[in-house]
């Protein structure tokens, strides 16, 4: 098998969902005897554990800024995962040294962890999370399609990888503007809510001593002995 474009594969899956990788790969391991899948991650304990996590993922994934946060946790979780099954495969293989193996798993995982990140950080600028939901389920789908077919055409699924990847880059290159435009409208609306909140208290303080200044003056006319005046005076006669 050629163990190069199955990691560069799962590499570029990992970086979306490193635990769905691992499922994956451990079930066609163990049920499907794809070849070149090492035998740790067709351990039930693996599976299980893998199994969990990529129901939280597909889960996190899908809520309008928690998928950010938990992007943001798993920086250098996917990349740890990337590297990893690139070291098992490249070790099953025999052809590859282990580190070189982990090395392009790691890069590949991290290049497509950082532009995942970065689209869905303009696309939760928008308020609806019907696109947000659309992305991440098919992110999952591309995951699914790209590692099984990685098994049976490694060098199908890392051409197909490579695509998803650049179009990836180009969206991230895209909607940097618009992510640019939302942090800069936020902070105008914040200047402008504290400009407001200011000028409503400096109105409220001329207000306050034009009504001082009304309260003196009356007083000053009454201890000078200045009759009153309008109403006042009518009903004084």
């Amino acid at each position: 098998m050629d163990v190069l474009p199955l990691i560069f594969s799962s590499g570029w899956a990992s970086g979306l969902n490193g635990y769905a990788v691992v499922l994956i790969l451990g079930l066609a391991g163990r049920f499907a005897d794809a070849p070149g899948v090492p035998a740790t991650l067709e351990r039930t304990d693996v599976l299980v554990a893998a199994a969990v996590l990529t129901l939280l993922d597909l889960v996190a994934d899908k809520i309008p800024y928690v998928d950010s946060l938990w992007d943001a946790v798993h920086t250098f979780i996917r990349p740890v995962i990337g590297g990893a099954v690139g070291a098992l495969l490249a070790g099953q293989a025999g052809n590859l040294n282990e580190a070189v193996g982990a090395g392009l798993g790691a890069l590949t995982a991290l290049t497509s962890h950082s532009l995942k990140a970065g689209v869905r950080a303009a696309v939760n600028t928008s308020p609806e999370p019907v696109t947000n939901v659309a992305i991440s389920t098919a992110e999952d789908l591309a995951v699914t399609g790209v590692v099984a077919l990685s098994t049976q055409h490694p060098w199908a699924a890392a051409g197909i990888a490579f695509s998803l990847l650049v179009a990836a880059a180009v969206a991230v290159a895209v909607l940097a503007t618009r992510i640019r435009r939302f942090l800069r409208n936020r902070r105008y609306r914040r200047d402008g809510a504290g400009q407001v909140v200011e000028g409503q208290v400096l109105e409220g303080q001329v207000v306050e001593g034009q009504v001082a200044g009304s309260h003196a003056d009356q007083a000053t006319g009454s201890a000078d002995g200045v009759q009153p005046t309008g109403q006042e005076g009518q009903l004084g006669r």
